[in-house]
């Protein structure tokens, strides 16, 4: 099929040993470290799927489920699960794994959208998506879900802000664990 590729085309894993400068204060992990390299998996898997350059254009929520020690390798698996006109979803699953014990956890999952671009920086169509199985097509389900929900909420959010005035907003924080300073103007 002319201007589609297979999910499994890009498809894409980076593991890397967790090293004591990666550690913040805590001695775990920083992070950043981790969101670095979600984001470096993200543009391989993207750039290889649209056979260009890729940008980040949004990260969905990262929920840090799990701290990674140092010593640890983590692993990052990445593969297309959405694709637009231009933009494509990657899907991104972190593990670690203890060498010693052979323990392993799920530390992450996040969903990054990127955005295909040509030399002059502009938008470029992406090929299409073949989906093999019933878990691509529920990833991509899923993306077009959030996709879908992200529309929503921003023009639900919009609406409501039209509709408040400032006395609204003190109403509503001055119950919540908070000072409003008399420098703020109210």
């Amino acid at each position: 099929m002319e201007g589609y590729k297979k999910v499994s085309h890009s498809e894409t894993t980076l593991t890397e040993l967790m090293i004591p400068s990666y550690s913040n204060f805590g001695g775990k992990i920083h992070g950043g470290v981790i969101l670095s390299l979600m984001d470096k998996i993200a543009y391989v898997c993207a750039a290889k799927h649209a056979d260009a350059y890729c940008v980040t254009a949004s990260v969905d929520t990262v929920d840090f489920l799990a701290p990674v020690e140092v010593g640890e390798l983590v692993s990052l698996l990445a593969s297309v699960n959405y694709v637009g006109n231009s933009s494509l979803v990657v899907g991104i699953k972190v593990i670690s794994e203890n060498v010693k014990s052979h323990v392993v956890k799920h530390t992450n999952t996040s969903y990054i959208t990127m955005v295909a671009i040509d030399e002059d920086n502009k938008p470029l169509q992406v090929p299409g998506l073949i989906l093999d199985n019933i878990i691509e097509t529920r990833r991509f389900y899923d993306a077009l879900n959030r996709k879908q929900l992200k529309k929503a909420f921003k023009r639900e959010e919009a609406e409501f802000k039209k509709a408040f005035e400032t006395q609204d907003y003190i109403e509503i924080v001055k119950h919540e664990r908070c000072i409003i300073s008399s420098s703020t103007g109210v």
